[in-house]
């Protein structure tokens, strides 16, 4: 298995203008032409070795579900599972129980929202049977902008890596608060042994700033996001956030990073996170050719006439042929 890993934020992307039914996967599901039973991450599997999990942000992973995903994917799959949003976003956890319990605020609602070792529990139970299976790769703290360098943050963040101890924890800035005082972050992090992700998206006054190099020799961990900076924080569907294509000289540059970060580290993650339409199984086979990285499997004939990108990349599926009605 190689040293390095290539995939995609998500795998599951069903509606919206920017869905990948019709793309990657078939328009729709019926008897006629075979796709009635298509499993999505089973056919995610034959293309790509490692996924990013994005459903564990908006709920704590489940047993009986990561066992699931752990049968459907072949030997030595891994995925890189994000933390429930509770552990990262408490104002968006805090929101979210309001919408489901109306008039459940106050000080019961604060108490809800605090991240205790149970919390800590059922989320180990929930990746134990990715773990058991050999098929667990780092778990992803996702930080938004507003979570600043202050002492309060600095010590939630040892507190909850201390908690995490056992597992390979990626955690995500961007705050430039954290680049301001990086031999400080870079300390923090490294005493528990987790890796800075280094990100790509549209950058702001605010953002953090990278050089993108490892910060550990443990791993490294990269995302792509997109750089579409007009629709980032306005726009109509959150899906519009991630609608950008990365064009092979914009990619270059991450793949001379993960290439050299590759003989620097044990493993290295890179995940693309555009992924409306897509377009970051696009550029994520993009990148696996710039680095001489296997391409498996076949893909629509669909998903090539939409993005000739990848047209001399990959061998392309025979039409199914339907059965007569």
């Amino acid at each position: 298995m190689s040293t390095l890993r290539i995939g995609t934020s998500g795998w599951n992307y069903p509606t919206g203008r920017g869905t990948w039914n019709g793309l990657f996967y078939p328009p729709t599901r019926s008897k006629r032409d075979g796709t009635r039973g298509f499993d999505e991450l089973a056919y995610y599997a034959q293309h790509f070795d490692t996924v990013e999990v994005n459903a564990t942000f908006y709920g704590q992973p489940q047993p009986e579900v990561t066992r699931s995903w752990a049968t459907r994917t072949p030997p030595g799959f891994e995925f890189s599972v994000k933390l429930y949003q509770k552990f990262t976003h408490p104002k968006m956890f805090r929101d979210a129980a309001l919408r489901r319990a109306p008039g459940n605020e106050g000080a019961l609602l604060e108490l809800l929202a605090q991240v205790t070792p149970s919390d800590i529990d059922e989320f180990r139970a929930g990746i134990a049977p990715l773990a058991e299976a050999g098929k667990l790769g780092p778990v992803l703290a996702q930080f938004p902008p507003s979570f600043h360098s202050q002492q309060v943050s600095r010590d939630y963040l040892a507190a909850l890596l201390g908690a995490l101890h056992d597992c390979p924890v990626a955690v995500e800035l961007r705050h430039r608060s954290w680049s301001d005082d990086m031999p400080g972050t870079l300390a923090l992090l490294g005493s528990h042994g987790a890796a800075l992700v280094q990100i790509d998206e549209p950058r702001f006054r605010f953002s953090i700033r990278q050089n993108q190099l490892p910060n550990v020799t443990s791993f490294h961990y990269m995302r792509l996001h997109g750089r579409n900076a007009a629709q980032w924080w306005t726009h109509d569907k959150a899906e519009d956030r991630y609608n950008y294509l990365y064009s092979a000289d914009e990619l270059q540059e991450f793949a001379d990073v993960a290439g050299a970060a590759k003989a620097l580290v044990k493993k290295a993650y890179l995940y693309t996170n555009n992924h409306f339409a897509s377009k970051s199984v696009v550029n994520a086979l993009m990148l696996k050719a710039q680095l001489g990285e296997p391409i498996e499997g076949a893909y629509p004939a669909a998903l090539v006439e939409r993005y000739p990108e990848i047209a001399g990349l990959v061998v392309t599926e025979p039409v199914r042929a339907r059965s007569p009605a």
